[in-house]
């Protein structure tokens, strides 16, 4: 019986194994965003499941999504507006998370840069005859200040005592919102509520509504100018990243830090360079904000743009010119998130994507090979 058991199993084993190998060449450009396409799919997939296992309808709440953040020019311009962070801040991550500097700080660079531009507008820097594009240039160059030396402290820390970033980054997201929130609830309190004086409209980034006197079709459109300037900054990162002698080293130092020691590459100096630009893009980005959207500097305002921009930079593979259409999907999450009940559907959505994309790096990193046996 034993013996009679044991030749069925012999024949009934599976004539192929499967086998994995790590990759000795890089993949090819188009492959990175292909791979991350699946892992969505595959994260929409499993968030589909999950909703249909709570008692939801999957296709209901999808289609609701997609109407709600792209079904009307209204709504896209929305879309855009809540983009517009997100861009910069995985703008901010990308170019960090190149050279293998783990800057889980960007939300407090956020909150930081919105904090500059806010002082220009409150303390105030300029004088209220000052020209419109004077006081944008001045915050801007404030939010990119501030947001550039939250990321210069732990960069420096990093570079001269080796203290680890992501360590040193995270604690300072902390120490950024309750520094904001002193001036907002002491100095700059507005009758004592969670919220400082709404600034002056010649503080305030274009939109396209402003425009709405010369091109009646812009009415009501709330995109502003951050969303272009955004734009610009992913071209600039990219020409960085990979048309720069800069960005080279960037690269090398984050693919092989003893091959760009060896020749020659100052490791410290770079590593406090990155988490400078690093912390100016996520500080531009409260600068826009607070600019373009809220005219006002509040305790909350940002619902996790640090955290989701890591998401985004992960998503796009470091790629600027990829973390925009995947800055507008993630912007797209978040407004849709207002009118989808349970309002944490977004959040699941974007904690499955975050999932599928860590386990999506395994096939970056290893080939699957399928071998037939061969019968001895």
């Amino acid at each position: 019986m034993a013996e009679s058991e044991i030749k069925l199993t012999d024949k009934s084993k599976f004539p192929y194994r499967i086998k994995f190998e790590p990759r000795l060449e890089q993949l090819s450009g188009w492959m990175m965003p292909v791979i991350s396409l699946i892992a969505v799919a595959a994260a929409l997939f499993l968030g589909a499941i999950i909703l249909e296992i709570a008692g939801g309808n999957a296709w209901a709440a999808y289609a609701h999504i997609f109407r709600a953040s792209f079904g009307s020019l209204g709504v896209l311009s929305d879309t855009l507006v809540k983009a517009t962070p997100l861009i910069f801040v995985g703008l901010a991550c990308a170019i960090a998370f190149r050279m293998k500097l783990w800057n889980i700080g960007a939300e407090g660079q956020f909150y930081m840069g919105a904090f500059g531009a806010s002082a220009v507008v409150l303390i105030p820097v300029l004088p209220e005859a000052a020209p419109k594009w004077m006081w944008l240039v001045t915050m801007a160059l404030a939010g990119m200040f501030f947001g550039a030396l939250w990321g210069a402290i732990p960069g420096f820390l990093k570079a001269q005592y080796k203290v680890n970033e992501v360590i040193s980054t995270l604690m300072m997201n902390y120490i950024a919102i309750a520094f904001c929130n002193f001036f907002i609830f002491n100095v700059w309190s507005e009758g004592g509520f969670q919220m400082t004086t709404k600034f002056p409209k010649i503080a305030w980034l274009p939109r396209l509504t402003d425009y709405a006197g010369q091109f009646p079709q812009l009415a009501g459109l709330t995109t502003h100018l951050g969303f272009v300037i955004a734009i610009i900054l992913a071209i600039i990162v990219w020409f960085i990243l990979y048309r720069s002698k800069w960005g080279y080293e960037i690269r090398l130092v984050g693919d092989n830090p003893r091959a760009a020691e060896y020749a020659g590459i100052q490791i410290k100096k770079n590593i406090v360079l990155v988490m400078i630009v690093s912390g100016a893009l996520a500080g531009l980005a409260g600068m826009s904000e607070v600019s373009g959207v809220v005219h006002r500097l509040q305790g909350a305002i940002s619902p996790g743009y640090g955290f989701t921009g890591i998401i985004i930079a992960w998503l796009a593979k470091l790629n600027p010119f990829v973390v925009i259409p995947v800055g507008v999907l993630f912007g797209a999450l978040i407004l849709a998130g207002r009118e989808i009940q349970p309002a944490g559907i977004p959040k699941m959505i974007q904690g499955i994507i975050l999932v599928c994309l860590i386990a999506s790096d395994f096939f970056i990193r290893y080939r699957i090979r399928i071998i037939k046996k061969v019968e001895a």
